[in-house]
């Protein structure tokens, strides 16, 4: 028998399954009592309610669930029973505790579901992966013990086997450890929620007492029933505990992310204004150094000439001849001393305006150390995330992201 047969036959067996429930209405609603909160998780929550005796829900079944109030219905699964307890996922709030509501059981759509899923397998073959599927067949086909079966081994398709339950699990958490190693993606099935949580506990102890981090490596669809098992807390493994960790930090960094631009906002023109006193107090800077320069020449000019007035009586006839060509002569250099002495005073007081205006600008152009600081750690930041614009985007973006953000 191939898998696609094998696919088949269990679609023609659910089918009649179904039909058979239908036929019979099985699917009864039932009153549930002294229900109350056992535990919450992100967006799901476990209630545990007292069934009337004779009533046997079985794992994973889906419910309608409609309390006494007003409040819409609301879905739930079945996690376990035990007597006439019941434990059920629920993924709407009903409160610490809810004296009465109804159960609305929906087997025969849960057969539904699960032959739709197979007829689309059966469709689509060929996108399927059905070539390791071939060598469990014998598995799931034969009638016979799993005990029974031969093992087998090879690089595609390992099977264990033990009467003794603690020996295999020992088994299955160290194969787990390879696989994982090996960045391998495994799906663990288990006959109920109680030994899921003992073999994932397991696991997880095995890879702690690897070196690995657990908590990014395992994920539980449902929520644990039991807080603890082999010393792991369960309830940090689920995935909607995860999730919600994940919406959590992510909403923290959004809100820091908020608070940085909205400072980064804030500073942007302070820091603009004090950019461009910067730019007019360099301005004024470089207009004091060319005066200064000027001055300083004509003062070297004016010191010429004072010291050939001083020195004219002493020079030769050759000396004065020479001055004398270049129109140089003491009249000529009175004139020039006058006509000096005004380019000094004149260079002075632009001097004098210009350091006052340096001494207005330093302290308008000044930014403080601490404040420089954060700002250049902010245009940092801004700058790793794409700028204003992209972070724009981002806190624009949907509150509530979907799942597909997690998984990724």
């Amino acid at each position: 028998m191939t898998a696609k047969e094998l696919i088949e036959l269990w679609v023609a067996r659910l089918e009649a399954e179904r039909q058979r429930i239908i036929d019979a209405g099985q699917d009864v609603a039932c009153t549930a009592t002294e229900g109350r909160l056992v535990q919450s998780i992100g967006g799901l929550h476990l209630y545990e309610f007292l069934v009337p005796p004779g009533i046997s829900l079985s794992v994973d079944l889906p419910l309608s669930i409609v309390t006494s109030d007003e409040m819409d219905p609301t879905e739930g699964i079945v996690l376990r029973q035990k007597g006439s307890a019941l434990l059920v996922q629920v993924i709407d709030s009903l409160g610490a505790s809810t004296p009465s509501v109804t159960l609305i059981p929906d087997q025969a759509g849960l057969l539904s579901t699960s032959v739709t899923r197979l007829k689309e397998m059966a469709a689509k073959a060929d996108a399927q992966s059905l070539g390791l599927s071939e060598r469990v067949v014998p598995w799931l086909a034969s009638p016979e013990d799993a005990s029974k079966m031969p093992s087998s081994a090879s690089s595609v398709l390992t099977t264990l086997w033990s009467e003794d339950q603690a020996q295999r699990r020992h088994k299955l958490a160290g194969l787990a450890m390879e696989l994982i190693r090996a960045n391998k993606r495994i799906l663990l099935i288990s006959p109920d929620h109680e030994e899921s949580d003992d073999i994932v506990g397991m696991i997880a102890r095995t890879m702690k007492a690897g070196g690995l981090n657990y908590k990014t490596w395992l994920s539980r669809y449902e929520m644990p029933i039991t807080s603890q098992s082999h010393s792991i807390v369960l309830h940090e493994l689920g995935f909607e505990a995860q999730m919600h960790q994940f919406y959590a930090r992510s909403q923290t960094e959004k809100a820091s992310l908020r608070r940085k631009y909205e400072r980064f906002r804030e500073l942007a023109p302070f820091l603009a204004g004090k950019a461009q006193k910067q730019k007019d107090l360099d301005e004024v800077r470089l207009l004091e150094w060319r005066l200064v320069t000027q001055l300083r020449d004509v003062q070297a000019k004016l010191a010429e000439v004072d010291a050939t007035l001083a020195e004219y009586e002493n020079l030769t006839l050759f000396q004065r001849l020479t001055m004398q060509t270049v129109g140089k002569n003491v009249e000529s250099l009175t004139q020039y001393r006058t006509l000096y002495q005004r380019q000094i005073d004149g260079l002075n007081q632009e001097l004098d305006v210009a350091k006052g205006r340096i001494r207005q600008l330093v302290p308008e152009a000044a930014v403080p150390r601490e404040l420089r600081q954060e700002a250049e750690d902010l245009k940092e930041a801004v700058t790793k995330l794409g700028g204003t614009k992209k972070i724009r985007e981002l806190l624009a973006a949907e509150a509530d992201p979907n799942r597909q953000a997690f998984i990724q």
